[in-house]
């Protein structure tokens, strides 16, 4: 059972159920990854609503959980040795929640290397660099006059759309079945769209990535954890 003066985060969120996973999170790309995984394994989970306000990541409460202060985060009251677990890092929560459930990480040990491969390719390399892209060209890096730094940034989303392009050849998801790999990636892949920056990226001449990110939304693990928590 979860203890307040173990987690100081609950007196901020009280659990309703405390036996549960306790999800700390907000739809962005990267906290829809730790949503999407408990509705596609299934696994009993509370969802508390962490807006990226100060008021919220920033608090004494929050960052006794994650003292980087990102969402998304987890508790699960019945961790390792049936000792409550606390993770941060939507990567790290990912592969845990994959080993607890022995779900979506392919079915022998090297299916698991492969698909921790893309795991890493997506947090090293296209969350950083769409982010960036996504600040230069929609958000205050914008103003800046100085071309060069969206240029960078566009550059190498064109990149690494054409290796998620080359990947995709013949096979339906980025690591052979569909795995928490997919999960990591598709949601920066449609974060394209909110950024506004589909066509500067050339997403059209990509139809294996656009059919790919297709088959994720129709999922409906998908679509319900694209929703939690809600936005407000």
């Amino acid at each position: 059972m979860l203890d307040a003066a173990v987690f100081p985060i609950m007196a901020k969120w009280p659990p309703q159920s405390p036996d549960r996973i306790q999800l700390y999170s907000f739809p962005t790309p990267n906290g829809v990854k730790a949503s999407i995984m408990l509705e596609e394994t299934g696994l009993p989970y509370e969802a508390h609503r962490i807006t990226l306000s100060d008021a919220d990541v920033k608090s004494p409460e929050y960052l006794s959980l994650n003292p980087n202060n990102k969402i998304p985060a987890i508790i699960d009251p019945d961790g390792p040795d049936g000792l409550p677990l606390a993770l941060f890092e939507s990567g790290a929560i990912l592969l845990y929640l994959a080993e607890k459930s022995g779900q979506l990480l392919g079915q022998s040990a090297a299916d698991r290397h492969r698909i921790t491969q893309w795991l890493m390719f997506q947090m090293g390399g296209v969350g950083p660099m769409f982010g960036q892209l996504g600040y230069f060209h929609k958000f205050a890096g914008s103003a800046i006059e100085d071309p060069r730094p969206r240029e960078r940034y566009v550059n190498e989303a064109k990149r690494l759309l054409n290796v998620v392009e080359t990947q995709l050849q013949g096979q339906d998801w980025i690591a052979g079945d569909y795995s928490i790999a997919d999960i990591a990636l598709a949601p920066w892949l449609r974060s394209l769209d909110f950024y506004g920056a589909k066509e500067v990226v050339g997403w059209d001449s990509h139809p294996n990535v656009a059919s790919y990110l297709d088959r994720f939304l129709e999922r409906p693990a998908v679509q319900k954890g694209l929703v939690t928590p809600p936005r407000g």
